[in-house]
């Protein structure tokens, strides 16, 4: 009775887990291959599926932006010339740094059946030398932002920084010879941030670009200087300032005392013009009738 219990049981879950049996896999999920090198995306289905299964493969890019590689049993135009399909897995003779990114590899049967499979392939790019911002010339407490970026590293490139050859750690309260810094340094985005500079923190300044696809590149050394305020210079400037003001002001009313600027000119007023009907000029005019009769001539 037990026996056949048990039996019942296995045969329900057998049956409740019956779906599961459409699977889909692939031998690699995560393929890591070297830029313009080929490669291979496998995927495998169950067959269950029946013989008349459909394969579509989907990419989405590390920007979110999706599109088909395979449809309809075709490898779609942006692809055509370097990617194929051999049963149900990608070859791509050669892959480029736009191909880093999640493969998705679904499968459907004729009868509702559907799988799939995800597949990361991430392009291997060394990094290039990076470029960087490093303010010539900071006052004494004031913010600096170091900035540092590779553009080409594939995987994206973490950062390094240097102050005259000495490495700068991540976390420099972990380190004794720095305990004292108080910079942030962000080695994934490669930002490094003083809050408040101090005139320790003059020095050449250079940035390190590394991943795991080749050989790390560095920036050229670049120079930053941190200068305490010139308080007496500014009071010299306001100084000056203010007298080159009060020199223009007196020069101003030398001259008009003096008569050297023009006077302002009264306006007079214009002489009214009467103006006198033609008819007075020439001798002509009209009569009562509003005709006009010639009253003198003049002889040429």
């Amino acid at each position: 009775m037990r026996v056949s219990w048990l039996v019942s049981v296995a045969l329900f879950l057998f049956a409740a887990t019956g779906a599961s049996s459409f699977s889909v896999t692939s031998t690699n999920q995560n393929v890591r291959v070297k830029e313009n090198q080929g490669t291979d995306l496998t995927c495998t289905y169950s067959a269950d599926f029946g013989a008349d299964a459909r394969v579509e493969w989907k990419f989405k890019n590390l920007q979110g932006s999706q599109t088909y590689v395979i449809y309809d049993h075709k490898t779609t135009t942006p692809y055509a010339n370097r990617v194929t399909l051999y049963d149900s897995s990608l070859r791509f003779s050669k892959v480029t740094r736009e191909d880093n990114g999640v493969y998705d590899c679904e499968v459907s049967g004729s009868k509702g059946q559907f799988g799939e499979v995800r597949v990361t392939m991430t392009v291997l790019v060394p990094p290039s030398a990076p470029m960087c911002r490093v303010p010539t010339s900071v006052t004494t407490g004031r913010t600096a932002m170091l900035t540092c970026h590779d553009g080409d590293g594939s995987p994206p490139s973490k950062y390094k920084w240097f102050k005259d050859g000495t490495l700068l750690p991540s976390d420099p309260s972990q380190i004794a010879a720095f305990k004292n810094a108080t910079y942030r340094l962000n080695p994934d985005n490669g930002n490094l941030e003083f809050p408040k500079v101090t005139k320790m923190d003059s020095g050449q300044y250079t940035c390190e670009a590394f991943n795991d696809a080749g050989a790390p590149m560095r920036s050229k050394a670049m120079k930053m200087e941190v200068r305490d305020l010139n308080t007496g210079g500014i009071v010299a400037g306001v100084i000056v300032a203010l007298l080159f003001v009060a020199l223009l002001v007196f020069g101003i009313w030398y001259a008009n005392k003096k008569g050297y600027l023009p006077k302002k000119t009264e306006s007079k007023p214009k002489p009214s013009v009467v103006y006198q009907p033609a008819s007075s000029l020439y001798g002509g005019g009209e009569d009562e009738d509003g005709e006009f009769k010639q009253k003198s001539s003049f002889v040429v």
